[in-house]
């Protein structure tokens, strides 16, 4: 028998309206895919636990998103990257896979970790240096819980990808604008190139 947190009813239901039903169905999806599955929060958003991480979902103001601790092994290399997880911007039950489909994945995920699988790192020749976030973007984080929430769950690509942009300015007008912009499409859920990603043209 699974393991329910009172602290996931809790943000499902400070949850936009078009949220709820989203949340719902893949928690519940979940724990039918997975019966003795665990909920915890981390990092402000739920967690499914089956043997270590297994996948997480979050709400934002207009979307939701879910991944997988071991997506890459789970999808294939098939995932969306249009927003933060691995299912790409969710606004309503018609943009999940099937339930079937879903409880395939969640089941492959529940395998990799009951096998203890890991996931395989590229090789990049030496160390990857850990992400060093600058004072002002730390700042502005700490004043905006969802998008700190967001960037905290960005993999370290992404938040470069932010950090580049904003430390990249030649002027502090400029430096200051982008910095704002970031914290909006942070917030959002949304990677720095998302745009590039979903093929709508240039950011």
């Amino acid at each position: 028998m699974g393991k329910r947190d009172p602290r996931v009813d809790a943000y499902i239901e400070k949850s936009a309206d078009f949220a709820k039903p989203i949340l719902t169905h893949l928690r519940e999806t979940v724990h039918f895919a997975v019966p003795d599955v665990e909920e915890a929060m981390k990092w402000s958003f739920p967690h499914f636990l089956h043997k270590g991480m297994l996948c997480s979902m979050a709400s934002f103001k207009e979307h939701c998103a879910f991944g997988f601790w071991k997506g890459s092994l789970v999808l294939d290399g098939n995932q969306k990257r249009d927003a933060m997880g691995h299912l790409g911007r969710i606004t309503s039950l018609r943009d999940l896979p099937s339930k079937k489909e879903l409880t395939g994945y969640i089941k492959k995920a529940a395998a990799l970790n009951d096998q203890g699988v890991k996931v395989a790192r590229k090789p990049t020749g030496a160390v990857s240096k850990p992400v060093r976030v600058p004072t002002d973007l730390a700042s502005a984080l700490k004043k905006n819980k969802q998008a700190k929430s967001a960037f905290d769950a960005f993999s370290p690509s992404h938040k470069r990808e932010y950090i580049e942009w904003i430390t990249d300015a030649k002027r502090d007008d400029t430096r200051a604008r982008r910095l704002m912009a970031a914290i909006e499409q942070i917030a959002k859920g949304q990677s720095r190139n998302w745009k590039y990603d979903r093929g709508r043209g240039t950011a």
